[in-house]
C-alpha cells in the first residue's frame, strides 16, 4: 500500500467519510452538547455519559478515522471527568465492543444486541462505574483497564486539577 492509499484510509477519500467528519460527529458533537448543558449539569450535580468504542483504546486499522475520533472523545471524557469532579458532575465513558447495528452489518464477528448493550450501560451507571464495559467483547478487558497503567495515569493526572478548574471546561 502506498502513501496515497494510506492517506485515503485516514481521510476517508475512499469512502466519502473523512477524519474531519468523524471528528465533527464523535468529538465536537459530545463537546458541544456538554458545553450547552454544563450549567444545568453543575446545578443538578448531573452526569455525562459518552458513548465510546473499544477502538478508542486500540485502533481498528480498517477504520482509522473512526478510531482516531473515538480516541479523541475518550481523552475529552477523561479530561472532563477530572475537571468537573469538583462540581459534582460525574463523567462516564462507555467502551462498547461490536454491537449489532447498521455500522457493523457485514462484519462476520460476534456482536451484542443493542438491547443488551443498553442494559449493560444502565447496569454500569447503577453500579457507579466511571468506565463502563457493557457487552461481552468489552468485558474481556474491563478488569485490565481498571487496574492498568493508563487508568492509574489518568488518576494521577487528575490531581493536577486546580480548585477552580470547572471554569476551564
Amino acid at each position: 500500500m502506498n502513501i496515497a492509499n494510506r492517506t485515503a484510509l485516514i481521510t476517508g477519500a475512499n469512502r466519502g467519510i473523512g477524519l474531519e467528519r468523524h471528528l465533527a460527529v464523535n468529538l465536537m458533537g459530545p463537546f458541544n452538547v456538554t458545553r450547552a448543558f454544563l450549567p444545568l449539569l453543575k446545578r443538578s450535580k448531573g452526569a455525562i455519559v459518552n458513548n465510546l468504542s473499544l477502538a478508542a483504546l486500540a485502533p481498528l486499522p480498517i477504520m482509522p478515522s473512526y478510531s482516531i475520533s473515538k480516541a479523541a472523545v475518550a481523552n475529552m471524557t477523561q479530561s472532563l471527568r477530572a475537571l468537573l469532579a469538583g462540581e459534582g458532575v460525574k463523567v462516564h465513558a462507555v467502551f462498547l465492543g461490536p454491537v449489532d447495528t447498521d455500522m457493523t452489518r457485514g462484519f462476520g464477528i460476534p456482536k451484542a444486541s443493542a438491547e443488551s448493550a443498553a442494559q449493560g450501560i444502565f447496569d454500569g451507571l447503577q453500579n457507579g462505574q466511571e468506565d463502563i464495559f457493557p457487552d461481552p467483547a468489552s468485558q474481556t478487558i474491563a478488569a485490565g483497564w481498571r487496574t492498568g497503567v493508563v487508568k492509574a495515569l489518568e488518576r494521577q493526572n487528575a490531581a493536577f486539577v486546580p480548585a477552580s478548574a470547572a471554569d476551564v471546561a
